[in-house]
């Protein structure tokens, strides 16, 4: 005899089936927030579902001067960025800026020079106002024990094989301002050329060359192997540096990059390898 109410096994039934569609769609609403990197919200997705990390890389082509520095300011940006890896392509600055205008991958550009940072901005590929963030010197770098007796750039005239950075790159375009304002010439057949200033400098190190016209900070970063010789301010260049994010990347990501670079703790990185305030 039938009364109109439900059996106990049929409760039981519609009850399992409740549960197992409500942790389906709380199952689907996590796997949603891990995917987009939106909380779940709701009753059935509950307020306990834990959201996954966003793993991002920012790319940061820099001038090869910048190798100690930005890998340093790399590491500590990493570190208050959970899921964020940072990755560098160092290189002569103007080759950079080439790369960047061919399409090359990069959220932000840091050049040693203003003018390889104008031809983005010319072409478009920067569209925001680039900030200079550091200044360097020119340095002569010569053997450990200064065998060739090196006193100052007018000795590098008749000193042997001198290392010089190409013509087309920062370092080598003030490497020769030096020369110029020294009124020095060094015959091209007695200069050995670097593709960018640490290439430059190993070829002092190595015994290629007697001695070298690079950055005061490359001369300090490679210890024992060279010896600087300094270069009065009189008849010194100032290499500038700019920093800005580039048109078509994460510009929330290279903005916060440039922030750390241009704040406290970027500034004393720079600060502590040599590299003086903009």
């Amino acid at each position: 005899m039938t009364t109109g109410r439900p059996s106990r096994a049929a409760g039981r039934s519609r009850t399992l089936v409740g549960v197992t569609v409500a942790l389906t769609v709380a199952f689907a609403a996590a796997v949603v927030a891990v995917r987009t990197g939106v909380p779940a919200t709701g009753s059935a997705a509950g307020a306990a579902v834990p959201i996954a990390a966003e793993r991002r890389t920012l790319t940061v082509s820099a001038a090869t001067s910048l190798t100690q520095a930005f890998t340093r300011i790399g590491a500590r940006f990493e570190r208050r960025n959970p899921g964020v890896t940072v990755a560098f392509n160092f290189g002569p600055s103007s080759t950079l800026a080439t790369q960047v205008q061919a399409g090359a991958p990069a959220d932000v550009f840091a050049a040693a020079d203003p003018s390889s940072m104008d031809r983005l901005v010319a072409g478009g590929q920067v569209t925001t106002t680039p900030v200079p963030f550091a200044r360097n010197r020119m340095g002569i770098a010569v053997k450990p024990g200064n065998p060739g007796r090196i006193t100052g750039v007018a000795d590098l005239a008749t000193a042997g094989t001198v290392s010089l950075c190409g013509p087309s790159v920062p370092c080598g375009a003030y490497a020769a301002g030096v020369l110029r304002t020294a009124g020095v010439t060094i015959p091209e057949a007695r200069i050995t050329r670097g593709t960018d200033a640490r290439t430059t400098l190993g070829a002092v190190a190595r015994g290629d060359a007697v001695a070298a016209i690079v950055y005061a900070t490359d001369i300090a970063a490679a210890g024992r192997a060279v010896e600087a010789v300094a270069i009065p301010a009189a008849g010194n260049v100032v290499a500038v540096y700019p920093i800005a994010p580039v048109a078509g990347g994460d510009r929330r990501l290279a903005r916060s990059f440039v922030d750390v670079v241009t704040g406290p703790t970027g500034q004393r990185i720079l600060a502590g390898l040599g590299f003086l305030p903009a």
